[in-house]
């Protein structure tokens, strides 16, 4: 309960036996009605001040009071305190299906692209190009079971050729998918490049 709950009320600021019937919106003015049943309207713009009496509430007014013990602030009539809803009986319903999801969609989208992004910057070795082979060689990927031996053999080679043309390949630790340089047949390999 508020600390001030005594001043929501009208009893504390009105004369006695007074209680405020109605509101007229377009003139800014509160009615109020006596013990006795005489209505007085309050002061233009303004919720208390001095009152006039007047002889009848305007109609729109009229329509909205018509009923003295109705309670201004529309409190609830149920005991659990809460106001009953209005229920369109023939109203057809409609199922909304996916609208949730509809307004998550485009954070799960930015999220996902992140993720992507971080897979793809981070988690990913970057693949530099291998230098390019010699003019006097031609470029070999090397297959699954492949040994350098093999290779130097299958291209009319010799191992010590190959281990020339390769220096920073270790043939103990050859991986399918590298790219090796084999001399050409008819060419002649010296140590220097």
């Amino acid at each position: 309960m508020g600390r001030w709950t005594q001043y929501d009320q009208d009893d504390y600021r009105l004369p006695e036996g007074m209680k405020r019937v109605g509101y007229d919106s377009d003139t800014g003015r509160y009615y109020f009605r006596d013990r006795e049943g005489l209505l007085y309207k309050g002061p233009e713009g303004s919720e208390f001040g001095e009152l006039t009496q007047v002889g009848e509430l305007p109609t729109h007014v009229a329509a909205e009071a018509d009923d003295d013990n109705d309670d201004l602030e529309a409190a609830p009539t149920r005991g659990s305190g809460y106001q009953p809803l209005a229920v369109d009986e023939h109203g057809s319903r409609h199922v909304l299906r996916g609208g949730a999801y509809r307004t998550l969609f485009p954070f799960f989208l930015t999220i996902a692209v992140f993720l992507l992004l971080i897979w793809r910057l981070v988690l990913l070795p970057t693949r530099t190009a291998p230098a390019p082979c010699p003019s006097t060689t031609i470029p070999y990927l090397v297959q699954p079971g492949d040994t350098c031996w093999d290779i130097a053999r299958r291209h009319n080679s010799t191992l010590d050729r190959f281990v020339i043309v390769n220096p920073k390949v270790t043939c103990s630790n050859l991986h399918p998918g590298d790219r090796v340089c084999i001399p050409d047949e008819g060419s002649s390999i010296s140590r220097v490049f």
